[in-house]
């Protein structure tokens, strides 16, 4: 920047008045060029597994809530179908929380020099470690207490369809505003 100031000195001091050389006008403004960004080779690829692991979550929801809701309205008496399925569904949430966290922070972590949609992908990765949060405390803490208190089922329940709506708000925030 010196050396240009002292270049317009010049130039102002042999062609005319010095005041009207250094009042720049927009137009003479020089503009920063792009910083190029680049993210790694296996970006694409943890976004892809990402995304399969994120839509593959939405059916295992709804057993989850049809299971649920047989066993919170029937508890011991429910049937084996809707015990086994409520079972089967948490494990496979918690494996899929699981890949979705690592690829998903991985990712974060990669494109944090990435500009554009920056606030966007922090608050997905905020938001989606508050429903891992979530899903843990109701799969570790509240599942065993939710059979053998009323109380502690209601809080399983509004716990894990809570995390259930923010995961799938968060996604879809992602899947229309992450162009």
């Amino acid at each position: 920047m010196l050396v240009l100031g002292a270049f317009y000195l010049i130039i102002g001091a042999t062609s005319g008045p010095l005041i009207a050389d250094t009042a720049r006008t927009p137009e003479d403004t020089l503009r920063k060029r792009p910083k190029a960004v680049e993210v790694s080779d296996w970006y694409g690829r943890r976004l892809t597994i990402h995304r399969y692991v994120a839509y593959s979550t939405l059916p295992v929801f709804a057993a989850q809530w049809a299971a649920g809701k047989r066993l919170y309205d029937e508890s011991r008496a429910a049937p084996t179908w809707a015990k086994t399925t409520h079972r089967v569904g948490a494990t496979y949430l918690a494996g899929a929380f699981t890949v979705n966290t690592v690829t998903g922070a991985w990712n974060w972590w990669d494109s944090r020099s990435v500009p554009q949609g920056r606030v966007l992908r922090t608050i997905h990765a905020l938001t989606m470690i508050g429903a891992d949060a979530a899903f843990s405390y109701t799969g570790a803490k509240l599942s065993e207490e939710a059979e053998r208190s009323q109380e502690k089922r209601q809080l399983h329940r509004t716990v894990a369809l809570s995390a259930m709506g923010v995961t799938v708000a968060s996604g879809l925030a992602m899947k229309l505003w992450n162009r």
